[in-house]
């Protein structure tokens, strides 16, 4: 690749001036085109060893790199203090076509970062209470954009729903239908929706409300997320946990590790001693465990079956927990590089402005299943991808319904349908094209082509950032930003007009295969689909 070909290329002329290069050499992309290709502040970063002031050794780099005839490199000049740029022919991003064609959207960048490593993705896990609401969208979609894109650099990938099927909110729906089965009202304090009198129609006579509805929101729940393209890889049981004796054996870890002591009659972690900002209660003083407990049991489970990595995946009201959850896991022993927390922010839906707040069933929130039926999967997941999910997010359905270029789903799936149309009008008017190995890409100068191979070229490096800092919705904006250069470069640069020479044509025709290549893997993390017409 172009990026290691320059950083090999400083090396050898910093050697040859007898500097020692810095371990890694940094190489960007300039953010104004005429500032060249790639820039690197090596002159920078090596003065002091050098001896010598970060703008001479950088003009003494820029001679001898030009001296160099290294393939593609047109000129190298030098920048501000003491930047090396280079200005690249347009044959490297060429060469960044073939390697796209070539991988296929198997291969393109697929990375080897993760291999060797087995990561879990926790999330979603709503209480089996009711159907899903509009607010776990957010991190089901992010959850499942995650593990792919885990997947996508090495990673075993785990998917794992915690149900929380013990406590008093199980009972108080327990209750509710047995109220609404005896043709009451549930307690106030109880569920009120319409799926709840809907569940109570069909209890059994003799059967356990709770077990009832226990059942019914699960088949629901798993429904919706179906409907939405999340399928979870394990189901995991509160309960089963609890009856296996884990919570005890847990308390016994802890304790075995000296990290827990009695204090007014209760069992107490020793979290501060790992970053937390207070001791916290395990065991209440009436032999209770407190909600802490359970979840270091269930973590501890994950790590007993082989993960080495842990996510999970918080709604907002839960930032407070994190640091006593790393602070317990730290407790076990756990390294703080093998659990990570993703808080995802609240998320307002809107038609047309208007905020969208009642459910046509539950009577309360918006449910997920509506949005989906609403909007489809592929909407419903991109529209909730745009953003990191640590901020805010506002979502206009009414947009999102709209056949327009404002629509960023929209946007993106059209590219990738002017493409396919591309090639089957070629298909329908009898144009064969060439192999890829003796069609001249040289006719690929338009800066319009040039902007789609470059984007392409950035997104094996954006994968490993995007992967690295667990966010999936840095492909999402990749992949609009090939959308909008992929519209750019339908528009100005034609490929089946009359007045196109053959071998532009030709070389147009492997540009629109490269640039499908890119859309499909990146639509393809992101859990949507690529449709051929629009």
């Amino acid at each position: 690749m172009i990026r290691e070909q320059l950083a090999a290329a400083l090396r050898d002329e910093l050697a040859a001036l007898g500097v020692d290069a810095p371990t890694e050499v940094h190489l960007e992309q300039p953010a104004r085109r005429e500032h060249g290709d790639w820039s690197t502040n090596i002159a920078l970063a090596s003065a002091k060893a050098a001896a010598r002031p970060p703008r001479e050794l950088a003009a003494e780099l820029a001679e001898r790199l030009n001296a160099a005839s290294i393939p593609h490199v047109e000129r190298v000049e030098i920048a501000g203090p003491g930047f090396v740029n280079f200005h690249l022919a347009p044959t490297w991003l060429h060469e960044v076509a073939r390697r796209v064609i070539d991988d296929g959207e198997e291969g393109f960048a697929r990375l080897e970062i993760g291999r060797g490593r087995r990561a879990m993705v926790e999330f979603v896990s709503a209480n089996p209470t009711g159907p899903l609401h509009a607010g776990h969208a957010r991190g089901a979609v992010f959850g499942d954009a995650l593990a792919r894109l885990l997947e996508r650099v090495g990673y075993v990938v785990a998917r794992e729903f915690y149900i929380n099927d013990r406590g008093t909110q199980m009972a108080k729906m327990g209750h509710s239908i047995a109220a609404r089965a005896r043709g009451e009202s549930p307690l106030e304090d109880g569920y009120h929706g319409a799926y709840i009198t809907e569940w109570a129609a069909d209890l059994p006579l003799d059967a356990d409300p709770i077990e009832h509805g226990y059942a019914k929101a699960l088949q629901d729940q798993r429904e919706t997320l179906a409907l939405l393209g999340v399928v979870f890889d394990h189901w995991f049981s509160e309960r089963e946990m609890v009856e296996s004796g884990a919570i005890a054996q847990t308390l016994t870890d802890l304790a075995d590790r000296g990290v827990t002591y009695e204090a007014d009659g209760a069992t107490w972690l020793r979290s501060t001693d790992f970053g937390d900002d207070k001791d916290r209660v395990l065991v209440k003083s009436d032999g209770e465990f407190t909600y802490l407990l359970p979840d270091i049991a269930y973590h501890r489970d994950k790590f007993g079956r082989g993960f080495d990595l842990l996510i999970d995946v918080w709604g907002a009201d839960h930032h407070g927990y994190v640091p006593r959850m790393r602070a317990a896991l730290s407790a076990l022993g756990h390294g703080a590089d093998q659990f990570d927390v993703a808080i995802t922010q609240m998320v307002r839906l809107l038609r047309d402005g208007d905020e969208v707040k009642i459910s046509k069933r539950s009577g309360q929130l918006i449910e997920l299943r509506e949005i989906v039926d609403e909007l489809g999967s592929d909407a419903t997941r991109l529209v909730y991808l745009q953003q990191s999910v640590d901020s805010p997010q506002s979502v206009d359905l009414a947009v999102m319904l709209a056949q327009s270029m404002e629509n960023p789903v929209f946007y993106v799936q059209m590219a990738h349908a002017r493409l396919c149309s591309i090639r089957r009008v070629a298909a329908e008017r009898g144009i064969e094209r060439g192999s890829l190995a003796e069609t001249d890409l040289g006719p690929l100068r338009h800066e319009r082509e040039l902007e789609v191979l470059r984007t392409l070229n950035n997104l094996p490096s954006l994968m490993e950032i995007a992967a690295r800092d667990h966010a999936p919705h840095k492909v999402a904006s990749w992949v609009r930003e090939l959308a909008g250069a992929v519209h750019g470069w339908y528009h100005d640069c034609p490929v089946l007009r009359d007045d196109v020479d053959d071998q532009t044509r030709q070389a147009r025709l492997w540009l629109a295969d490269a640039a499908l290549v890119g859309l499909r893997v990146g639509l393809s993390v992101l859990g949507a689909s690529a449709p051929t017409s629009m």
